[in-house]
């Protein structure tokens, strides 16, 4: 921003090799939040939340091959149920 402010917007530009848009776009951010304002705005996950939520990804697949056990293991059980009842 003050290398664009002594050497003109243009060169500066030329210089670093960035868009005109780009450069008001840093501008503005700068102007409304100072040097924080063009600080990087990335969503940063906490490597512990990560690794609870792969977690918790591992438990939901081991709870969703019980239930479908359980499920196969009623239906089997109804099947056996109802031949021994037509074989009476």
């Amino acid at each position: 921003m003050r290398e664009a402010e002594k050497n003109g917007m243009l060169a500066t530009c030329r210089k670093y090799e960035i868009a005109q848009s780009l450069y008001y776009r840093w501008k503005r951010q700068f102007d409304q939040n100072g040097i924080d304002g063009l600080q990087g705005q990335y969503y940063r996950v906490d490597p512990h939340v990560k690794e609870l939520e792969k977690e918790n990804e591992r438990l939901k697949k081991i709870i969703a091959k019980q239930a479908l056990e359980i499920e196969v293991k009623g239906e089997l059980l109804k099947k056996t149920l109802q031949q021994k009842r037509r074989s009476v």
